[in-house]
Order: structure tokens, then sequence, then C-alpha cells
């Protein structure tokens, strides 16, 4: 008898099944998820409201009689000397509250969501096999950890090159850049605040796995960055410092020096790899035992 899709199963479902349909593959299941999420309006939603940063700053600093050097984010006194900056700053501004805002919203909503839709059993049914899905759900919040400070990187630059003379750019150590050199250390940036996020990501994945409210995941995503931050503020915790998931994420400085400095991305990417382990392999515990066809 000839398989098909009931009529009322949502069209996320319907999509993943398709694209799996004879033999569900890896790749067409990743694929029918990057393309679910990101022709979502929440997702759009949140890449818009990345991308309002730096245009609100760019436009704080052009509308402004002056900014006085050492007050405000780090680099925006410069702002108004060379617009790439507008990136730089945005991207600082952006690391402790907006990005892990919009990361927890994908984050918490990987596994949570389709239960909450009761798209999940549909999927597994396909069969996808619960494995293949976690580490598809995970892949895509992983590329919209990625998207995500690109889409800040490049607003930032954009709005500055609109607004303010671009030129070379003077760095931390005092060395000077051209602008395109100066452009691929926005990318470079971007690439470690990526990095940065995928610990985070796992964190929202195992959570969302917990539940079948989506919000509740998403919630508790924001809310463990959000304690992650506040106990690396504390001297008194100074030992548990280092473990902290958000304690590397505003050590992207040294990438403007010259030359450049990878001990941060180094120490960076060793520590979410092992966040992205453990909630892992969490998520996996936690998902492989869960009653969903029930």
């Amino acid at each position: 008898m000839p398989s098909s899709v009931p009529a009322d199963i949502p069209e996320t479902a319907k999509a993943t099944r398709t694209a799996a349909a004879p033999r569900s593959s890896g790749l067409s299941l990743l694929g029918s998820e990057l393309k679910v999420l990101f022709m979502r309006r929440r997702t759009w939603a949140l890449l818009l409201a990345l991308a309002a940063i730096p245009v609100l700053i760019a436009v704080a600093v052009k509308v402004s009689s002056t900014v006085p050097p050492g007050r405000g984010p780090a680099f925006l006194d410069r702002i108004t000397q060379n617009g790439l900056f507008v990136a730089f700053t945005a991207m600082l501004v952006s690391v402790p509250l907006f990005m892990p805002l919009a990361v927890g919203v994908v984050a918490g909503d990987t596994i949570a969501g389709e239960a909450n839709l009761g798209t999940l059993r549909y999927l597994l049914v396909a069969p996808a096999g619960r494995v293949r899905l976690l580490l598809v759900k995970y892949a895509g919040a992983l590329a919209f950890c990625v998207v995500a400070p690109v889409t800040v990187g490049l607003a930032g630059a954009a709005i500055g090159a609109a607004l303010f003379p671009v030129g070379p750019v003077t760095l931390l150590s005092g060395g000077v850049v051209q602008p395109a050199e100066a452009a691929l250390r926005i990318l470079l940036i971007a690439a470690y605040l990526a990095v940065s996020l995928a610990g985070l990501s796992a964190i929202g994945l195992f959570l969302s796995t917990m539940t079948v409210v989506p919000v509740g995941a998403m919630a508790a995503t924001v809310v463990v960055s959000v304690v992650s931050q506040v106990l690396d503020q504390l001297p008194q915790l100074e030992w548990l410092h280092p473990w902290l998931f958000s304690h590397y994420w505003l050590g992207f400085g040294d990438l403007l020096r010259q030359p450049m400095v990878w001990d941060s991305f180094a120490d960076n990417a060793l520590l979410q790899a092992g966040y992205v382990a453990v909630f892992g392999a969490l998520a996996y515990g936690r998902f492989v035992t869960k009653d969903i066809l029930s």
C-alpha cells in the first residue's frame, strides 16, 4: 500500500517526512530542518532584532554631539573615526544578553516545539531515528549560532560604512590594518562567538528534551546563561570561573591584536566542546528513553 502523509500533520513534519521518505538520510533531514528553521517568521524576527542593534548604536553616535573617551561600551568612542568599529561594538554589546536570548529561543524549541505541536511522533515514525533526529536538531541550532553573530557583524559594518568614514583600523595592540583585513577580523570574531554559543545550544537542547512546553525550555536556557555570567562576576567563586561556559565569551579582543593571539579561542573551543559532550550525552540519555509515541 503506498504511503501517504496524513492531512492533519503540520507542515514541519510533512516536509521532514517527505524529504526522508524512502531512506530518511541525515542530509535530507538536515536540509529540511534548516529550511524550516530559516523560513520561520520567528527566526527572521530574531535576526532582524540582532541586526537592529548596530543600527541603533550607529544612529545614536551619529546624532550625538560627542562620545566621551572611556564612556560606554568598548570601541564606542572610535566609531566616528572609523565606521567598522560599529561592528566590533555591536558584537560586544550583543554577547551578554541578546545573542544568548536568541539562541535560547532556537535551542529551547528544538525538541519541545515538535512535541508541543504533536509532530515529534511523526518525525520518528518517518523513520528518522531518535539519535539522528537529535543530531539534526542540534545542527540546526548550531547553524543559527553561526548566522546570528555574522548578521550582527555584517549589519554593523554596513551601517558603519554608510554613516561614517572607513579607513585603516587601529588595533588594541596599536598596529594598523587595512579595511579588508579588518573585515576578515569581523568574520573571525563572528566565528569566535559562534563557538562560544555552542555550549549554550547544547544546554538548550537538553532542556528541550525535558519538557513539551517550548517556552519553558527557552526561558530556562536564557536563565542558565544569565546565572553563568553572574557567577563569573563573583570573586568568591574565582575557582569556578574557568569552568563556566560564558567565561571566555568576551575573549575575542585577542583577535584585535597584531599578531593575533589564539589562546582564548583555543581555550573557549575546548570548554564549549566539553559542554557539548556533557549536555549532548544528557540530551541523548533523556531523549532515547522518553515516551513519545504513546
